[in-house]
């Protein structure tokens, strides 16, 4: 059987139905091409060769020797049952020992026969020796076996035992490489690779899965990345370019009485030059007629809600319905309810749609929706079902978006027969390389100054030794009317481990803060929604002066007067989690606190966590350093969604890759919006390729 990229991996010699179910569930490689483009995550570096003379300076380090076997014998019994073979070079000697596989390995070897051993040398009974090493033949050396760096592949559990460990998955490639090698399409045209001074992608993917040298490797790896990112960025771009060609948005040119009204009368605080800057960038996104998608990046209270509000006043305006759709209940109920307290003098109808609505209330929002007397609805992805239609559904707004699916947000546009324009708002700054990757598709807005009167929230890192002291200044602050955050970690996302973890705590703070005295209101995850709700109003109407919670995050409270954050074990929450929950406080006019409690020993990262938290407020100063210190994967719920899993590009340290590949990508589109010039046939092709195959999410095209 002839084998191409998009061959069922099964059908590869050495793999198997068996094996290639395996590499199905544990690698997600379905085809040819998928095992292809399971690159290594390092390689052992068998460049340099040692004299066996000089190995005791190597003891229980990796080393490579070459020379010949003088006698081999198999002595011992039972467990201790070995196999040893003298081994000598022209400066000293060694053996070799094997405990497995015995007389596989007498039949193997051969005296007086040139070998190239691989392995870890040891000293037993001051004697040097190296137990079960890789072994090949000078006459085993091709082009590709030999590589002077041998790839090592990540496995699992299941795939080692079924032959698959990194040499397993080495052999299958190469097994790969053999047969496919001249069935491997180039699709970067010959004036890109001219112009970049890049390799041919066949060449790319030997040298990257068995490099030569290091040269090799870095062309192979620099070729694979440029690939990755620019096509990712051509998809995004052309993307974008289409839906601005074709996509009429809705015009939205008047300010009327709605808007100033609000503005004039209950505008709860004077807007920040920000929050104008960005209201002015919408309305001419507004009165374009091009559809808006664009995102509006702000810190944890920087105003985003408000700004938000005065746009959908404005959409009102314009005969026009809104939707804001967020990713929890507890935060829909919370943008519901700040929005209604907003907008409670003016005549505008909010709605609130969730899965907890009951049937009653829903015959009745239902009709009013979708004849057009509701003009804003806050929901979750309730707001997507079949059976919510809006009469003219013109804004959407969609919290932290990340937490939404392509096929759910696609939903919503459906709502109206025009896709209405659509703000994209996040919490989580995001750094200038990632947001090229994850939202290249979207204008970019930002909030970048908080409401003036913000005072700097103060961080402080302390010790579970010094829990008396903060117990004082707790107190200090309580009968200054202030109230507190207390927050729990998740222990290893086990729901009953953060419940007991979170009710030691309360039973120490009982004590410490005895009742009649103090009240504390606790909020966890076996806590039913309406419990939760009536501690939350209990903390918010100023009736509980300490609230102790797990989910606090979740839970997204605007609690003005709140102005300390205790964080319990900082050192087991994310950066960006630790920044989310500082957010909480610093509402107000009065000065704020953040305390970091944690174990006196502490992780390097840790320790590098809990001082940026002190250094700075910055949010952007903060998304940066943490992209550099865990990476994309695994910043605001992105490898949850799927949005971006790449296999090579590196966001912090390939930024000028990612510069490059966008530019580049601008340029043609430019020149050729449609590919369709003769140059550009094979990027026309090879993007189509990608939108048929499981890639299709990752490219956007929704």
């Amino acid at each position: 059987m002839s084998i191409h990229l998009e061959t069922p991996v099964e059908y590869l010699k050495g793999v198997g139905a068996k094996r290639a179910e395996i590499l199905k569930k544990e690698t997600n490689i379905f085809t040819v091409e998928d095992l292809l483009q399971y690159f290594p995550y390092k390689y052992i570096d068998k460049s340099n060769f040692y004299s066996i003379a000089s190995l005791r300076d190597f003891v229980n380090t990796y080393v490579q020797i070459k020379g010949q076997i003088t006698a081999f014998h198999i002595a011992g019994s039972g467990k201790g049952r070995r196999l040893t073979a003298h081994f000598q070079d022209n400066t000293a000697s060694i053996q070799l020992v094997w405990f497995n596989n015995l007389k596989y390995i007498e039949e193997m070897l051969r005296k007086n026969t040139t070998y190239i051993v691989f392995g870890k040398p040891t000293l037993f009974n001051n004697a040097m020796n190296i137990t079960h090493p890789e072994m090949r033949t000078e006459q085993d050396e091709n082009e590709y076996s030999a590589t002077p760096f041998q790839p090592v592949y990540n496995t699992t559990e299941k795939m080692k035992r079924s032959g698959l460990d990194s040499k397993g998955v080495s052999r299958c490639t190469y097994q790969l490489l053999l047969e496919v090698k001249d069935n491997i399409p180039e699709n970067l045209p010959n004036y890109m690779l001219e112009k970049l001074r890049l390799i041919d992608r066949k060449s790319a993917f030997i040298h990257i899965h068995f490099p030569q040298t290091q040269s090799l490797l870095k062309q192979a790896i620099d070729r694979l990345k440029f690939e990755e990112m620019f096509f990712m960025q051509l998809s995004i771009l052309q993307f974008r370019q289409k839906n601005n060609q074709t996509s009429n948005g809705f015009l939205m040119p008047k300010v009327g009485a709605k808007f100033n009204e609000f503005y004039k009368h209950y505008l709860p605080f004077p807007l920040t030059d920000a929050q104008k800057r960005v209201i002015k960038e919408i309305r001419n996104d507004f009165v374009s007629g091009r559809q808006m998608n664009r995102l509006l990046q702000g810190d944890v209270g920087s105003g985003k809600t408000i700004t938000a509000v005065l746009l959908m006043l404005i959409a009102i305006d314009n005969g026009f319905q809104c939707c804001l759709m967020s990713p929890t209940e507890i935060l829909a109920v919370q943008h519901y309810t700040g929005i209604c307290k907003l907008l409670a003098n003016t005549d505008v109808p909010v709605a609130l749609l969730t899965g907890s609505t009951k049937t009653s209330q829903r015959k009745i929002l239902l009709p009013e929706i979708e004849n057009g007397t509701i003009k804003i609805v806050v929901g979750t992805h309730a707001l997507t079902e079949d059976k919510v239609v809006f009469d003219k559904l013109g804004f959407v707004v969609i919290d932290e978006q990340h937490r939404f699916g392509v096929e759910q947000r696609a939903r919503l546009w459906k709502k109206s027969l025009s896709p209405p324009h659509v703000l994209v708002m996040t919490a989580t700054p995001i750094p200038r390389t990632l947001a090229m990757t994850l939202y290249g598709d979207l204008d970019m807005s930002v909030i970048d100054e908080l409401p003036k009167g913000r005072k700097p929230v103060v961080t402080q890192h302390y010790y579970q030794k010094d829990r008396p002291k903060i117990v004082r200044f707790l107190k200090e602050e309580i009968r200054k009317g202030r109230q507190v955050y207390v927050v729990y970690p998740l222990i290893e996302e086990s729901e009953t481990l953060d419940f007991s973890n979170l009710m030691e705590g309360y039973d120490s703070f009982k004590i410490d803060f005895p009742e009649p005295d103090y009240k504390i209101s606790c909020v966890h995850g076996k806590l039913s929604s309406d419990e939760k709700e009536v501690e939350m109003q209990r903390f918010i109407r100023n009736e509980t002066q300490l609230m102790l919670a797990t989910t606090v995050i979740e839970v997204g409270i605007d609690v003005p007067n709140a102005s300390v954050m205790v964080i319990e074990n900082a050192e087991r929450f994310g950066l960006s989690q630790l920044h989310q929950l500082r957010g909480r406080v610093g509402r107000g006019n009065e000065q704020s606190y953040c305390i970091l409690l944690s174990d006196v020993k502490l992780s390097s990262d840790s320790k590098k966590r809990i001082q940026a938290m002190v250094e700075t407020n910055n949010g952007f100063e903060i998304a940066d350093f943490d992209l550099k210190l865990r990476g994309p994967g695994d910043l605001s719920g992105t490898k949850q969604s799927g949005t971006l899993d790449l296999k090579l590009i590196n966001i912090v340290a390939d930024e000028k890759i990612i510069a490059t590949s966008r530019n580049i990508a601008q340029i043609i589109l430019a020149d050729d919006p449609a590919l369709s010039k003769p140059e550009n046939t094979l990027l026309k092709d090879y993007l189509e390729y990608l939108r048929k195959t499981k890639q299709k999410n990752y490219y956007r095209i929704g």
